[in-house]
């Protein structure tokens, strides 16, 4: 990380002495002391000399632990004038950030969201520790505990599902900053990025009005997951704005698969009025989708447009390819990283929610009546 500000020595030397906070002294408490975040002062204290800090910082943050009365085995080694230690040997690895993340292997998101914060942590210098933890009550813990022994300097919190959480006790003990990815809590005591869910719904189908289609169909995921209530109520936003009623008919559950999004468009298509649009809340819905198209012998986007959600690999390569919105999942690792820079908050933070965008490719036409 490093610090594009510095006040002059001089003048941080006549700073007045910060109150000692009543009970143990955190990172946080320093963090406040010195006009720095909880990042800085963690990467300080632990004496990592990979980090981009300015000698000013450093004695910064040195100067408000000592007039605190922080205590920590790291710290004694920091009792030395900074020259002294600022080339000395270092036994773990330098600017380790850590990040656990429930499910690793089973989806793509995970891993666009570690090399989104990979990416943004070799940018300053610092190497990305990853663990999977599958929210294991008894393993997590213990998964995190290694983490930390390993020396590191914040720590990204990642869920699979977009979700609200109830947050472990043990991440509100860490003396060390933490970011919530893709969850969130209700008490606003982390930072936390997820995506913007309802918007996308809105834009996804909104490009479908704007090409002139009204009875416009979407098939949903599991209904008890938030991606697919979001992106729900950002469809029926849509349809709201530009005065189109909503039909019930028109919304089928799905599950994510493409065997459902087969399902469900068949039983679209059964329908006395079809519909001529039909919104995939995911791309491999779409795959489905396809396939029940092209067997009851209509082609896409002539006689039917189609939209997906999260923009797989596959998407690109489907014919005709296949319009959809992209998970920001390499935005938000990134945004993770960047939240270390900032000043250390006072337990409040709000959720960011960053952009879904839209992809159009040649899976949607303008509709101009049926033949």
């Amino acid at each position: 990380m490093s610090e594009t500000t510095d006040p002059d020595i001089a003048t941080a030397k006549r700073r007045k002495a910060p109150a000692k906070p009543k009970g143990r002294v955190t990172m946080t408490d320093i963090a406040r002391a010195a006009g720095c975040s909880q990042a800085t002062v963690s990467f300080v204290l632990n004496n990592s000399p990979g980090i981009r800090l300015s000698q000013q910082t450093r004695e910064r943050v040195i100067e408000a632990a000592r007039a605190l009365g922080y205590s920590a085995p790291a710290f004694s080694a920091l009792k030395q004038p900074v020259a002294a230690f600022e080339g000395a040997a270092f036994d773990g690895l330098d600017g380790v950030i850590g990040f656990a993340v429930d499910q690793l292997a089973t989806s793509p998101e995970a891993v666009v969201a570690i090399e989104g914060a990979r990416q943004a942590s070799w940018n300053a210098g610092n190497v990305l520790l990853v663990a999977q933890t599958m929210g294991d009550a008894v393993m997590e813990p213990r998964a995190i505990s290694a983490l930390t022994r390993r020396g590191i300097s914040a720590l990204i919190y990642m869920t699979i599902f977009t979700r609200e959480i109830t947050a472990p006790d043990f991440l509100y003990g860490l003396d060390i900053p933490v970011i919530l990815l893709n969850c969130y809590t209700t008490d606003y005591a982390f930072p936390a990025v997820v995506p913007s869910e309802i918007a996308g719904g809105q834009s996804s189908t909104r490009h479908l009005i704007s090409h002139g289609h009204r009875r416009i169909a979407t098939i949903t995921g599991e209904p008890w997951m938030q991606a697919a209530q979001d992106r729900l109520k950002g469809y029926r936003r849509a349809l709201a704005t530009a005065d189109i009623p909503f039909d019930g008919e028109l919304v089928v559950e799905g599950d994510w698969s493409a065997s459902a999004g087969y399902a469900a468009t068949v039983k679209l298509l059964a329908l006395k009025d079809r519909p001529t649009a039909i919104f995939c809340q995911n791309d491999r819905t779409a795959i489905g989708c396809y396939e029940a198209l092209k067997e009851a012998g209509l082609h896409i986007p002539q006689d039917i447009s189609v939209v997906g959600y999260d923009d797989e690999e596959i998407a690109r390569h489907l014919f005709p390819p296949l319009t959809t919105s992209i998970l920001p999942h390499m935005a938000m690792g990134q945004w993770a990283i960047e939240q270390l820079e900032a000043p250390a908050g006072r337990g409040r933070y709000p959720i960011t929610k960053l952009e879904c965008p839209l992809v159009e490719r040649e899976s949607v036409a303008t509709f101009r009546g049926f033949a």
